[in-house]
């Protein structure tokens, strides 16, 4: 386990006699413990700073932060301070970097090359502070030599370059470009360019879908990649292929985590890795909730609740398609699409009615996404336990910033996945293992 030493900091501070080594550092108060430091942060609503005294009675080893208090790592910005460790934690590493960015995909991918290359990761989190915590905490052992895997989002211009600074990857991976963060980006053009960024890692690699907007850069996937998967099969119960020869079984996957493990087998292979202990580690891989997970029984209902974007639930739809049986998409608002969001729900809505047999929308933009409107979740989620019925499987999915009563916006980040919870409770004695 690393330490993370006060003394090493490489800024301007007055460390407190009494500041402590930790094995953790975070920016959340909720998670400092004895072992886990707190840097506090300035936050869009909040400064870490109104936390400092929880977290010092919580037993945190050091606090970084500009106050004057106990076990204190002073410094003037704590923001920057936090990057530049990190940062330094990442130049002393010894250790190969796997960055990876795309309009969707990247959690995904992150856990797939994970599991192909044994590799270090964390499960959410993709954002510069969280990513300057992970560097201090893994980047900084001297001993460990797995690969870090890194997940890069960016939402506004420039955001990548000031990644790329801070995480240097040795492998830049593209999954994807598509219309996401549109009202900051403005078009897919400036998309692609600002996640272009990572391909100025030492070695890149992107996806078949976002191969156009970087010509020459090796490709993954399947028909026609430069590391390509073959003899793809995709039902129900999961995705098969072979990668050189290996045969490769994902359980309950459909084709985005398929060219995923293609992706971590790509990795595998170019460092040296067992394609076939990679192989065998993809049938364990996990993603987060929300990201499609398959919940089996009389009804089978497909959680993909965290986010969403026009590509996003395009694909998801093509893999509801794959399923026997009655197929039924619950689909919800897709944010930051900006000014062209109308159309863009409506391209979706169309797709989704190609593909599934019964259509349901709720919140903005309801008609548009399905047949079957609906304004609040609640209305909704009654007229699903009306409609559904043995055999029928249910896909559900928007972005999970979306809300639809004072109730629910009070709760703070509810999306579809209150109408997931729902479904599963009304069939909770029915289910089969997910």
């Amino acid at each position: 386990m690393n330490v993370i030493e006060p003394r090493t900091i490489p800024v301007a501070a007055q460390i407190a006699p009494d500041a402590r080594s930790a094995q953790f550092i975070t920016w959340d108060s909720r998670q400092v413990g004895p072992q886990t430091a707190f840097a506090a942060l300035s936050g869009e609503k909040t400064h870490g700073n109104a936390f400092v005294m929880q977290a010092l009675e919580q037993g945190a080893p050091f606090v970084l932060t500009d106050l004057d208090v106990p076990r204190a790592v002073r410094v003037a910005d704590a923001t920057s301070a936090l990057r530049a460790w990190g940062r330094a934690a990442r130049t002393q590493a010894n250790r190969p970097v796997i960055g990876i960015t795309g309009s969707v995909g990247k959690t995904t991918a992150k856990a797939y090359v994970g599991a192909a290359l044994q590799g270090r990761f964390m499960p959410v989190f993709n954002t510069l502070n969280a990513i300057a915590c992970f560097l201090l905490v893994e980047a900084g052992n001297p001993v460990e030599r797995t690969p870090l895997v890194i997940e890069l989002g960016i939402d506004r211009v420039g955001e990548m370059d000031e990644l790329m600074q801070l995480v240097s990857p040795d492998v830049g991976v593209v999954t994807s470009v598509g219309e996401a963060h549109l009202e900051a980006f403005g078009s897919r053009e400036v998309i692609a360019r600002e996640k272009g960024g990572v391909l100025r890692a030492p070695h890149a690699l992107v996806g078949l879908q976002a191969s156009s907007w970087y010509p020459g850069v090796p490709t993954y996937g399947f028909e026609g990649a430069s590391y390509a998967g073959e003899r793809l099969r995709l039902s129900p119960e999961g995705a098969h292929f072979t990668f050189q020869g290996t045969p490769v079984e994902l359980p309950g996957a459909s084709r985005p985590q398929a060219e995923a493990a293609v992706l971590g087998l790509a990795l595998a292979s170019r460092f040296g890795i067992d394609i076939g202990a990679a192989a065998r580690r993809l049938r364990e891989a996990e993603v987060p909730a929300g990201r499609f997970r398959i919940h089996r029984g009389i009804l089978t209902v497909i959680d993909d609740t965290y986010n969403a974007s026009p590509l996003s639930v395009k694909a998801a739809l093509d893999a509801l398609h794959q399923f026997p049986g009655r197929r039924i998409s619950v689909l919800g608002r897709m944010l930051e699409l900006g000014p062209d969001e109308r159309r863009l729900h409506a391209e979706v809505g169309d797709y989704a009615r190609q593909r599934a047999d019964l259509t349901f929308g709720v919140g903005a933009f309801a008609g548009e996404l399905g047949d079957r409107a609906y304004g609040t979740s609640h209305e909704l989620e009654q007229a699903l336990l009306r409609e559904v019925r043995s055999g029928d499987v249910v896909l559900v999915k928007a972005s999970r910033g979306i809300s639809f009563s004072p109730q629910e916006r009070a709760r703070q980040g509810v999306g579809l996945e209150s109408v997931v919870h729902t479904l599963l409770d009304a069939h909770k004695d029915d289910r089969a293992p997910s």
